[in-house]
C-alpha cells in the first residue's frame, strides 16, 4: 500500500485535499494522511514539518503547496515574505519532505480573483517563476495549478474571492492525481 502525504494552506485543506485523499484511497489503495491544519506560511509548514514527522516518515508521495499567505500585501509595503525568504523557506521544506519521501511534487500558488485585495498576479507569477526554478534544481517536482485556474479565473474561484469553486476543485483534484498516480507503480 501506497503512503502518500498532502500538505498546503486551504487551497488544499478547503479544496482539493478531500476528493485526491478520497480517489487515491478508493480508486487506488493509498494510504493517504494529511493536516486537519491549513499549512499557512511557508514558515509555518516548515516548523509543522517537525510535528508532522511521525505520520510522514516512510511516505512514497509528498504534494505540497504554500504560497498565497506568504504573498499577500495587506499593507501596501510588500508581500508578508521576501521573495529570497519564501524561496529559500521553500527549499528548507523541499530537503526535509525528501528526508520522509522519495518523491516530491510542489503545486504552483493558484491566482485568486482580480477584485481580491492584498494579491497582484505578477507578484504570484514571479513568485512561482522563483520557487519553481530552486525546487527543481533541488529534484523537486512540479504541479502547475497556477495556470489552469488563471486560465478561467472566474470560473475556478468561488465567491471569497480567493478560494477554489467546484469548478476549482474538479480541475485542480484532476491535475494533482495526474502528478501522483504515476508514482504509484
Amino acid at each position: 500500500m501506497k503512503k502518500i502525504i498532502l500538505l498546503g494552506d486551504s487551497i488544499r485543506l478547503m479544496g482539493y485535499g478531500a476528493s485526491v485523499a478520497e480517489t487515491l484511497t478508493t480508486q487506488y489503495g493509498c494510504e493517504v494522511w494529511q493536516p486537519d491544519d491549513n499549512c499557512r506560511f511557508a514558515s509555518y509548514t516548515l516548523r509543522m514539518c517537525f510535528d508532522y514527522k511521525a505520520q510522514m516518515e516512510g511516505s512514497d508521495v509528498i504534494h505540497w503547496n504554500n504560497g498565497l499567505w506568504d504573498l499577500c500585501d495587506l499593507f501596501g509595503d510588500g508581500a508578508f515574505t521576501p521573495m529570497e525568504d519564501y524561496v529559500r523557506t521553500m527549499v528548507r521544506i523541499a530537503r526535509v519532505l525528501k528526508t520522509y519521501a522519495p518523491v516530491v511534487i510542489f503545486a504552483t500558488t493558484t491566482p485568486p480573483s482580480p477584485k481580491m485585495c492584498g494579491h497582484d498576479i505578477e507578484r504570484i507569477k514571479a513568485y512561482n517563476a522563483a520557487a519553481v526554478e530552486a525546487l527543481t534544481a533541488e529534484g523537486i517536482l512540479i504541479n502547475d495549478l497556477f495556470t489552469p485556474v488563471y486560465d478561467d479565473v472566474e470560473g475556478m474561484i468561488c465567491d471569497d474571492l480567493i478560494h477554489l469553486s467546484d469548478k476549482g476543485i474538479k480541475v485542480c483534484t484532476e491535475k494533482v492525481l495526474t502528478s501522483i498516480v504515476p508514482h504509484l507503480t
